[in-house]
């Protein structure tokens, strides 16, 4: 499944995010808050447990977190939006993935890997701003699954259809939450709209 969400501010945040003149120290900001409100959507079925709560004014029914999430940004853009998700989830683990993109075969190339020997978590959400030919999401997804996790949800800020119909067609079960889906790829793998790199923007390399 795919939800590309409605949410106004959602949209406000995204256009101020392509815009050209916006600069690194915006545009991280723009990153984390656009994270914190897609994360805000793809956790809406974490499972919970009642647990009775002391109030100033008597006992209230509450509930707990009984999934135990990890966030797993795909290097190096992905890093920008960890930070807003984990002050929402605290208790999140986090976990690095390291990948590029070849210019000339548009295929990904591991260089880190931090995952330990076994899960620790029962809900991923792999975090990558733009799922554009699909190669470093399914390349991650393909990780995780033989790591052993079970249930793998993928965040992106800006995606392509052909990205899209990559990774539903390599992992159908992985649903993908995403601020806009974009046009198309252009000749080079880059999205069109788009917004450019999403990491020479964030770290001010490019």
């Amino acid at each position: 499944m795919v939800y590309e969400s409605q949410h106004p501010l959602v949209k406000h945040k995204l256009t101020l995010l392509r815009d050209v003149a916006t600069e690194s120290k915006k545009f991280r900001e723009l990153i984390r808050e656009l994270a914190i409100l897609l994360a805000y959507e793809a956790t809406a079925d974490l499972q919970v447990r009642p647990v009775p709560v002391q109030t100033p004014m008597g006992e209230a029914q509450g509930h707990v977190l009984t999934d135990k999430i990890g966030l797993i940004p795909i290097l190096r853009a992905g890093l920008g939006m960890v930070d807003g998700i984990w002050e929402m989830m605290p208790g999140a683990e986090v976990w690095h993935i390291g990948l590029y993109r070849d210019e000339e075969t548009l295929r990904p190339v591991f260089y880190y890997n931090k995952l330990p020997t076994s899960p620790t978590v029962q809900v991923c959400l792999v975090l990558d701003p733009m799922l554009a030919t699909g190669g470093s999401a399914i390349a991650a997804v393909d990780m995780l699954k033989r790591w052993g996790a079970n249930q793998i949800k993928f965040l992106a800020i800006l995606a392509a259809p052909e990205g899209i119909a990559a990774l539903q067609t390599a992992h159908p079960d992985v649903p993908i939450y995403v601020a806009k889906i974009d046009q198309r790829l252009n000749d080079i793998g880059y999205i069109v709209p788009g917004l450019g790199d999403a990491g020479d923007r964030q770290f001010g390399t490019g």
